[in-house]
């Protein structure tokens, strides 16, 4: 594999959108941040224009080659500038168990230390995803304690997140 980041192209929509093959996938990815399902490459574009602004927040194309394998947010919080929180993770259903999900993940915290210098690098996933809680510990994550539980109605459901974070280790 050759597995690199780069930024996110308008372009790039319409393969990240495919792989949404339900909304409970769909809803799992995004919570309630799209309003429809299907997603369309417009959609996804659309939410781009309006969300993320290239300074506090940045999508990243995990690319094979040339390939599109993957798709992930990094953003700052507003109250904590030495932190980025990691968001819409996803990668191409086809081509999961090959530990495409753990790279992208991976790379997009050494991203976040590297380029952003952050200490902290956090994520929110809903515990009705084990895989993906997995690959995160599996790189590094751990869960901790939140005062409140973030919920969203999904599907006539409510879904709660489990709150992890990565530190940056600091070499002595």
């Amino acid at each position: 594999m050759n597995l690199t980041l780069r930024p996110y192209q308008p372009s790039d929509a319409a393969v990240i959108t495919s792989w949404f093959k339900s909304e409970y996938l769909m809803r799992q990815w995004c919570a309630d941040r799209y309003k429809r399902y299907p997603v369309t490459p417009e959609d996804m574009n659309t939410y781009h224009e309006g969300n993320i602004d290239g300074q506090r927040s940045h999508a990243l194309t995990m690319t094979d080659d040339d390939e599109i394998v993957g798709y992930i947010t990094l953003r700052t919080p507003a109250d904590k500038p030495t932190e980025q929180r990691l968001g819409f993770v996803i990668v191409d259903d086809s081509k999961r168990g090959r530990g495409l999900g753990k790279a992208l993940v991976s790379m997009a915290v050494r991203y976040a230390f590297e380029t952003f210098g952050s200490m902290k690098v956090s994520l929110g996933v809903f515990e009705n995803n084990p895989s993906a809680i997995h690959c995160y510990e599996a790189v590094g994550f751990h869960r901790v304690s939140r005062p409140e539980t973030e919920s969203y109605k999904c599907l006539d459901e409510t879904w709660n997140c489990i709150e992890m974070e990565q530190h940056k280790r600091i070499m002595k």
